[in-house]
């Protein structure tokens, strides 16, 4: 996959993001100028991650990008969660320690996430590692009367917060019909959930004041995102299926703890994927692991099907989306082949000019337009397939040696490049040297000059000795053309 690709090409104008908070489309407000600070909730690292999972974080690490090409300076943070009920549950059906568990997949995460283009965060916390900054923040919601102690566990006081529910936008009554809530005895209401749990024989557990036990799952990110980020940071990331409980308690102990002071000032969660009619997900039984998939599709493929809907989309995960992913990928990578070998061969050492055509300054300028209204990449997608086609009608000019043919050529390539590198897409074939090039175009001499004799055995052994180095033959009215990786 593709380094980041930066650029100082536009100013930042205003970037649009559909804000689950505010319920609408807003300009991004960042608390620094030019600076963008993020969080967004990671793996509970208790097994592979499923395609769905994987896409939120693909979608995530791609904002950062698009940020960065946009000239703000970002800092990314995501936690682990490496202490949780499943985790220990997976620990005792492996016969393994809990910290074998997280360790091993907590590696297979970060190879899976690798394998699609995304970079890891800037800051990657572990919960683990942050128990005493816990403890802290719920001694002192219990300081504060949010929170109390019952029988070694801490519960939060739902109806001790007023505007708790903001975030999903659901009422207290409509909360104690039951969804969502975490059964316990010791709870002084329903809706109370926890911030800390006594131990249980056989499980981790840390000391606190309140005897031996392990943090509630809400309590960690709310505490490491404002320990690395501060109160009032800019974007918080999730699935929407974290809206409701995990986030809006987030919110709730995030903000009593600071007496009302804004946690977060954007909430963008990204949208499920289903199989074919259902919602992909563990319980169902229908679920597709990223490690699977890698193993059955091309990785660029699959990161290509993750971006052609918004990443607030619900996206459908079939084998006919799969393979028109593949198919788009592959128009890509063939432009982008094609192009290089007709560049390289051009001799007028024909450069690209400063500034820009306003063809291809329009065509850029509607892949910026697209990113940012809302990250809309199923419009970033097709202005890139535009500059494809704008590209392909040069290359055959280029290919007989027009010095304008190639300059325009080399222009669209390099508009190509900066907008399919900004979404994390690598072409190898690019890399290819001038050298190589050459050498290839002196065997097709060679080829041709043996077709010119009838000497066809020999032409066809050139044929297939570049095939089976990678390197695709194909003749035309124009002549003969040649592509790495086909």
């Amino acid at each position: 996959m593709a380094n980041q690709t930066q650029s100082t090409r536009r100013p930042v104008t205003e970037i649009r993001i559909q804000d689950t908070l505010a319920r609408s489309l807003v300009g991004l407000d960042t608390r620094d100028d030019g600076r963008v600070t993020m969080y967004v909730c990671g793996p509970t690292v208790y097994n592979y991650i499923h395609i769905g999972n994987a896409r939120t974080f693909v979608w995530f690490d791609l904002i950062r990008r698009y940020l960065r090409y946009r000239g703000f300076e970002v800092t990314y943070v995501m936690n682990y969660t490496d202490v949780d009920d499943k985790i220990i549950e997976r620990a005792n059906l492996e016969g393994i320690p809990v910290d074998a568990i997280t360790s091993k997949y907590s590696k297979a995460f970060e190879e899976d996430l690798s394998a699609l283009g995304a970079r890891p965060a800037d800051v990657v916390v572990r919960a683990t590692e942050h128990i005493d900054d816990m403890v802290k923040a719920i001694e002192g919601l219990i300081e504060k009367g949010i929170a109390y102690e019952a029988d070694g566990n801490v519960f939060f006081s739902v109806e001790s917060f007023p505007s708790y529910g903001k975030l999903s936008g659901r009422s207290l009554d409509d909360m104690r019909a039951g969804e969502g809530i975490e059964a316990h005895e010791s709870k002084r209401s329903p809706l109370d959930f926890a911030l800390w749990k006594a131990a249980k024989p056989g499980e981790p557990e840390w000391p606190s004041p309140w005897g031996p036990g392990r943090p509630g799952w809400h309590i960690e990110c709310s505490v490491m995102s404002t320990r690395y980020l501060g109160m009032g940071f800019d974007i918080h990331g999730g699935g929407t299926d974290l809206i409701f409980p995990h986030h809006e308690n987030e919110i709730a102990q995030a903000e009593a703890l600071e007496d009302g002071r804004q946690f977060v000032r954007h909430w963008l969660h990204a949208g499920m994927v289903q199989m074919e009619s259902e919602k992909m997900s563990k319980s169902l039984g229908n679920v597709v692991t990223a490690h699977d998939a890698l193993e059955r599709y091309p990785a660029e493929a699959l990161r290509y099907w993750m971006l052609t809907g918004s990443y607030r989309s619900q996206v459908t995960f079939s084998e006919d989306s799969i393979a028109d992913a593949v198919a788009a990928y592959e128009r890509w990578k063939t432009f982008k082949d094609v192009a290089v070998h007709a560049i390289a061969r051009d001799q007028t050492g024909s450069q690209s000019e400063s500034g820009d055509d306003a063809e291809e300054s329009g065509l850029l300028d509607r892949f910026v337009a697209s990113m940012d209204d809302d990250f809309n990449s199923a419009e970033a997608l097709a202005a890139i397939h535009e500059i494809v086609s704008t590209g392909n009608r040069y290359v055959e000019d280029a290919q007989r040696g027009d010095p304008a043919a190639v300059m325009q050529l080399l222009k669209v390539c390099e508009m190509f490049d900066q907008a399919t590198g900004v979404l994390g897409f690598a072409f190898p074939s690019a890399d290819t040297s001038a050298l190589a090039a050459s050498l290839i175009d002196y065997l097709l001499e060679l080829r041709e000059d043996a077709r010119a004799e009838k000497a066809f055995d020999r032409a066809d052994s050139i044929r297939e000795r570049l095939v089976a180095l990678g390197v695709a033959v194909e003749d035309t009215p124009a002549g003969t053309r040649w592509r790495t990786g086909g």
